[in-house]
C-alpha cells in the first residue's frame, strides 16, 4: 500500500468524530493518484456504481477514487462524476458538505485540512466547503441532523443558502425514499427536536412534513401549558423519548401523535375537538408520501388514535378497556403496546414543568393487560356450544376479569 503512484487518506466522517474524541464507526477512504485498473490489479473489488469504489482485500472498506462532481440535473443524482489520477485531495474534499467533514489524515497521522475545518470543529460550526452545497439537497437534511447530534450551529451564510436551496425548490426533487432515511436519522440522534426545528428555520419543514410543521403557532387546549404551542410541545414530547432512549417507532410516534391539532377548524378550538381522527387521517397520508415502514406507522396511528384513552386510563370502564387492548391488538403484540405506552408517556411529560413526572397509567394497563391475558380463551371455546358466539364470550370473560380487578 505504500506504491509511489497513489496515497490513501483517511476523510470525513472518522477524521471529524476522531477530533471530537467520540468511537469512530465506519473509515471513509479516499485514493488519489489511482485508477480503476490498477485498483483492481492490487486486488480490491469495485463495487461503486456512480463513481468507481473499491473494497480493501482485507478489510474489505471502502476505498474511493479522488473525484469531482458537475451538477447536470435537478435533485441529489444529478451529477457528473470524474475520477481521474489528476484530481488532488484538495479538490476531492472541495466537494464535500461541510468543512468539518473536509478534513484528511494522511498515514503518517498528519491532518489536512485546506478549508478550516478544524477551526469550525472547535467553534462548534456548521459551515458549507463550497457553493456547490446548492447542488444536493440532502445536505440540507444532513445539517439537520448534524445540529441534532452534536448540538453544532449553523454558519449564516450556509443557513442563507439552505433557505435559497428551498425557495428554488431543490427539496422538492428528492425522492420519498431518501427522505425517510434521513428523517430515521434524524429521529435517532441525541436530541431529535433539533432536527426538525433546524428544517423548520430554512424553510425545508413545510415542504417535507407540512403536517408537523402547521403545528407551530397553534395554541394547546386549555387544561395544557397555554405558554407553548402544539408544535413546541411536540419537540418536547420528541426529545422525552430520545432521553429515555426508546425506539425509532416511538420516537415517529411522538412525532406524529397530535398532527390532527394543525388542522383544527376554528369552531372547534380551543378544545381541538375530533383532533383524534384527523391526525390518522393526516399520518396515514403522510406515511403513504414518504413511505414510511409499517412498524413505524402502524404504531404511529395507534397512538395518534388512542393517546387520549391512555392517559385517562383510570377513569374508562372495564368495557372500555378491554376494546382498547382489542384495538390494539395487545393479546398478539404485547411489545407494541408497550411501545404505545412509552409514546403516550413521552406525550406526558413533554410540557414544561412535566418532565419528571411519573405515569402511573403505563402500568395500571399493564397489569389489567395481565389480567384479561389470564382468561383461558381455549376453555371457553370448549364450553361454547354456539362456536359463532366464542369471540363474545370470551370478550365477556375479559371484561369481567379486567372489572373485578377495577373493584380489588
Amino acid at each position: 500500500m505504500k506504491n509511489q503512484d497513489f496515497k490513501i487518506y483517511c476523510v470525513g466522517g472518522a477524521v471529524r468524530d476522531q477530533l471530537l474524541g467520540l468511537p469512530v464507526q465506519d473509515h471513509d477512504w479516499v485514493v488519489v493518484g489511482s485508477t480503476p485498473e490498477a485498483m483492481v490489479a492490487r486486488g480490491y473489488q469495485p463495487v461503486g456504481k456512480d463513481f468507481p469504489v473499491f473494497l480493501h482485500p482485507d478489510t474489505h472498506e471502502e476505498y474511493a477514487l479522488a473525484r469531482t462532481e458537475r451538477k447536470t440535473a435537478p435533485g441529489y443524482k444529478g451529477f457528473a462524476v470524474h475520477a481521474a489520477p489528476d484530481v488532488t485531495l484538495e479538490q476531492d474534499l472541495l466537494r464535500r458538505d461541510f468543512t468539518v467533514n473536509a478534513i484528511a489524515q494522511d498515514a503518517n497521522g498528519t491532518l489536512i485540512d485546506p478549508y478550516h475545518g478544524i477551526q469550525d470543529l472547535r467553534a462548534g460550526i456548521l459551515r458549507h466547503v463550497s457553493p456547490a452545497f446548492a447542488e444536493d439537497p440532502v445536505r440540507i437534511l444532513r445539517a439537520a441532523r448534524f445540529v441534532a447530534r452534536f448540538g453544532f450551529s449553523i454558519a449564516p451564510e450556509t443557513l442563507v443558502l439552505m433557505r435559497t436551496m428551498v425557495a428554488q425548490g431543490e427539496v422538492d426533487a428528492l425522492v420519498p425514499e431518501r427522505v425517510w432515511q434521513e428523517l430515521a436519522r434524524g429521529l435517532m440522534e441525541k436530541t431529535p427536536a433539533r432536527f426538525f426545528t433546524t428544517l423548520r428555520t430554512c424553510g425545508a419543514l413545510s415542504k417535507i412534513m407540512p403536517e408537523v410543521d402547521a403545528l407551530f403557532g397553534v395554541p394547546q387546549p386549555p387544561k395544557y401549558h397555554p405558554e407553548i404551542d402544539c408544535g413546541i410541545h411536540t419537540m418536547l414530547v420528541l426529545d422525552d423519548a430520545a432521553q429515555h432512549d426508546y425506539a425509532l417507532e416511538v420516537r415517529f410516534a411522538a412525532l406524529t401523535h397530535d398532527l390532527g391539532k394543525g388542522s383544527t377548524p376554528k369552531d372547534m378550538l380551543p378544545r381541538h375537538i375530533g383532533h383524534e381522527q384527523r391526525s390518522v387521517d393526516l399520518l396515514r397520508d403522510m406515511s403513504t408520501r414518504l413511505r414510511v415502514p409499517s412498524e413505524c406507522r402502524d404504531l404511529g396511528l395507534l397512538v395518534a388514535r388512542f393517546h387520549g384513552d391512555v392517559h385517562r386510563a383510570q377513569e374508562l370502564r372495564a368495557d372500555t378497556i378491554v376494546r382498547l387492548f382489542q384495538s390494539c391488538d395487545a393479546w398478539r403484540r404485547p411489545e407494541r403496546f408497550t411501545q404505545l405506552l412509552q409514546a403516550c408517556a413521552a406525550d406526558a411529560r413533554g410540557r414544561t414543568g412535566h418532565e419528571q413526572d411519573a405515569y402511573p397509567q403505563a402500568e395500571y394497563l399493564v397489569r389489567l393487560l395481565q389480567v384479561a391475558q389470564a382468561v383461558d380463551a381455549g376453555e371457553i371455546a370448549g364450553r361454547c356450544e354456539d362456536k359463532n358466539l366464542i369471540a363474545e364470550r370470551v370478550r365477556e370473560a375479559r371484561i369481567e376479569a379486567v372489572g373485578c380487578a377495577l373493584k380489588s
